[in-house]
């Protein structure tokens, strides 16, 4: 999957002279993490929440709020913008975002064409879709948590052994814990017990919530 199949397309943007007051109910109404700012279509960078909560100084606090809010008024974006703003091209697959946006803890990033022009936006909203989309959740059936060795095949004879019993592969996750190859498989079924048993039979470790519980409690 790529970032342009699932950017966000149609987004709220800011200019540098848009107030902060408008700016923070703009955030507020669109939940999106950050907002870009630009001008003429051109990216100029971002500003977050906390950027917009710390627009005024801590001694403004002594001020009423009429008070407070006349001089937000006067206060516009150009004043708190960021510009260390990320990017990506639409073509970079979608968890290299991800691993950008988890190694730097970004609330999203600007999706530009090679032009350097904006044209889309993801953030963690997304990314959490195509987490859920991506392992099945919506389409129903069952999943099946198994313990896999570092060889090849694994996956094939598996899809194999589903296959044979006359059952759909939804989707497949792998993922790594205590150093070990965890693989999830979604199946078109509302009763994968007769599946986890073949695999088993075939010397497969196959695992469920029980098998983690020491680790939580």
């Amino acid at each position: 999957m790529y970032v342009g199949l699932k950017m966000l397309r149609n987004f709220v943007t800011v200019t540098p002279k848009t107030p902060v007051l408008e700016a923070q109910k703009l955030l507020d109404e669109s939940r999106l993490g950050m907002l870009l700012v630009v001008e003429g279509g051109k990216l100029l960078g971002y500003v977050r929440p906390e950027d917009l909560s710390a627009a005024l100084p801590s001694i403004m606090t002594s001020l009423d709020k009429h008070e407070i809010k006349y001089l937000m008024s006067k206060l516009s974006v150009e004043r708190i913008i960021r510009k260390d703003i990320k990017t990506v091209a639409p073509e970079v697959e979608i968890e290299a975002a991800a691993d950008l946006m988890f190694e730097k803890n970004l609330a999203g990033l600007a999706v530009v064409d090679h032009q350097g022009g904006l044209i889309g936006y993801i953030n963690r909203s997304v990314m959490l879709d195509v987490l859920v989309e991506e392992m099945g959740h919506r389409e129903g059936g069952s999943r099946i948590t198994f313990e896999a060795d570092d060889r090849p095949g694994v996956l094939y004879e598996v899809a194999g052994i589903i296959a044979g019993m006359g059952l759909s592969i939804i989707s497949t996750g792998t993922f790594f814990h205590a150093g070990k190859r965890i693989v999830v498989v979604r199946v078109a079924t509302p009763d994968a017990s007769a599946i986890a048993a073949a695999m088993q039979d075939h010397g497969y470790k196959v695992m469920g919530p029980m098998d983690f519980m020491h680790e939580w409690q």
